[in-house]
């Protein structure tokens, strides 16, 4: 039996890199956390994809380069006091916590030294890498750690349904009157039992990932449908930046299967973008070539691909001068399997959505606007990234952010701040009224596909004022199906994640609309 309302000082919902850094630091000051993973186990999200590396700070640099880059990259649109504490405490922590406390293997020199690698609008070489595989690395390496703490309960097989608000749940008037709202935790379906669980915590963490798969095309882990965003948003929690979607350059073309993610580390190594003619095409788009930043590749690619006609360009990898099947092992194993041998074919590769640099907006210690809620990682919007991301810098913000917040979080349950006993107690279980068996399989498939090619089409990498009206009128239509759906029909994991979807593609649509000015990731062609 699964009981159906628990209760713990600190929940986080979602297992990647930020969400398992919060959750290890609060556990770590002796407080109790209650961790949840969608998946069946706590590396099913984006984190584990990642393979290219992590900023920390090279030979040659200073938190002032780095600060330079990255604010280049995202056209000004950041927030200067989230990126000075970006490139001042970031890579402390990641000595702290990945290199001397969990001993994560990152690749070294003869000498020793750290071998930093080098990604587009990078002005150094700043990324620590371990081959391509580095997000797995560091999630086993979390993993293990959770397994080891005591005080962190993993619920796997949890997807969250909603946010709990104290003014929003509460069974008592007495409590409606209070001027500042509350999160007190969240309603959670629990796969194995069928059920929805009522978890009420002192202090909830959003960390969920991004939102990628509500794009035709994308990178992203299957739980990326910005199920943050859409709870947050429903809270009446600030939304920022939610139109900058970056799109990643190449991802692997094969037999329409666009998923696989090729580094952008290959071409920081020297790989060439080339036509179907072997001809290098960046030189008529950008000085850096293929080290420009990710929108500005990826546009340029979707331009050449108009101009030719064809489905794919291609990645040539000769130039680059390591042996391929060492330094980066997944993408060649990936590859020979599918007949490419990288050491002398090339790859072909289309953009897919890869990144939400927008999200729920937070302070420097993941604080939300809603009392008690924090926000970590890709779902949060901290305005590092402005309108557009630079390489390898989301693993850093995610450990940052999430030990910022779980040391804050520490600090708040030290002070013996407590919700309200009975505020906690006058939040009832989930009740649903809908009692139609009415969920069929293939309408879900289809209204995925409704959202996907919608965003793809009308609100991705090349946008107009026109298709991103018609995005909006046409999910908009299919929001209220959903929700008149949504309120009949028994909840499901494939319903709760379509729900989410939907919502999460109408907030970046409509954010799109809104934004006159094309910048970074968001790109508005003249009509």
């Amino acid at each position: 039996m699964f009981p159906s309302r628990i209760v713990t000082q600190a929940l986080v919902i979602g297992s990647g890199v930020a969400g398992a850094t919060c959750a290890l630091n609060i556990a770590a000051k002796g407080y109790e956390v209650t961790l949840l993973s969608a998946g069946s186990d706590v590396d099913d999200g984006n984190t584990a994809y990642a393979q290219g590396g992590i900023v920390s700070r090279g030979e040659d640099d200073t938190p002032s380069l780095l600060s330079r880059d990255i604010v280049k990259v995202g056209c000004n649109h950041n927030h200067a006091q989230a990126v000075r504490h970006l490139v001042q405490q970031g890579p402390a922590v990641v000595q702290e916590l990945f290199i001397d406390k969990l001993q994560i293997p990152f690749a070294r020199k003869e000498n020793g030294n750290a071998d930093m690698t080098r990604e587009g609008g990078h002005s150094v070489n700043r990324v620590l890498y371990c081959g391509d595989y580095t997000g797995k690395t560091i999630m086993d390496t979390l993993k293990k750690a959770i397994r080891e703490e005591a005080n962190i309960r993993v619920l796997t097989g949890r997807t969250a349904v909603d946010l709990i608000t104290s003014l929003h749940h509460t069974t008592k008037l007495s409590f409606r009157y209070n001027r500042t709202n509350q999160c007190l935790g969240a309603y959670v379906f629990n796969e194995s039992s069928n059920s929805v669980e009522t978890i009420l915590a002192e202090h909830t963490v959003l960390a969920t990932g991004g939102l990628g798969r509500i794009f035709l095309h994308s990178t992203n882990a299957k739980c990326s449908v910005g199920a943050s965003m859409a709870m947050a948003h429903r809270a009446g929690v600030r939304i920022m930046n939610a139109e900058f979607m970056q799109f990643h350059p190449t991802a692997l073309y094969h037999r329409s299967k666009r998923l696989f993610l090729i580094t952008e580390a290959l071409r920081g190594e020297g790989a060439h973008l080339v036509n179907s003619r072997g001809e290098r095409f960046m030189t008529r788009y950008d000085r850096r070539l293929e080290l420009a930043p990710r929108d500005v590749v990826s546009r340029a690619i979707v331009d050449s691909l108009h101009r030719s006609d064809e489905d794919c360009v291609f990645l040539d990898c000769r130039p680059v001068n390591h042996d391929l099947s060492k330094r980066f092992p997944t993408i060649y194993k990936k590859c020979l399997g599918l007949g490419i041998d990288i050491e002398k074919d090339p790859i072909p590769v289309v953009p897919a959505a890869h990144y939400h640099c927008g999200g729920v907006f937070c302070d420097l210690n993941g604080r939300t606007n809603l009392e008690r809620l924090f926000a970590v990682g890709e779902c949060s919007c901290t305005g590092v990234h402005g309108a557009n991301r630079l390489a390898s810098t989301s693993l850093l913000e995610g450990v940052l952010w999430g030990h910022d917040a779980g040391n804050f979080i520490g600090e708040r349950l030290s002070r013996k701040s407590r919700v309200n006993k009975r505020l906690q107690n006058s939040i009832p279980d989930w009740k649903h009224p809908g009692q139609v068996q009415n969920e069929d399989p293939a309408l879900i498939a289809q209204d995925w596909m409704t959202i996907r090619s919608t965003m793809w089409n009308y609100a991705g990498i090349n946008r107009t004022e026109h298709r991103l009206m018609r995005a909006c009128d046409d999910l908009r239509v299919l929001m209220k199906e959903l929700t008149s759906f949504y309120q009949k029909t028994p909840l499901s994991k494939p319903l709760i994640d379509l729900f989410h979807g939907c919502y999460a593609a109408n907030i970046v649509s409509m954010s799109a609309l809104s934004n006159k000015q094309s910048i970074g990731c968001h790109h508005l062609q003249e009509e």
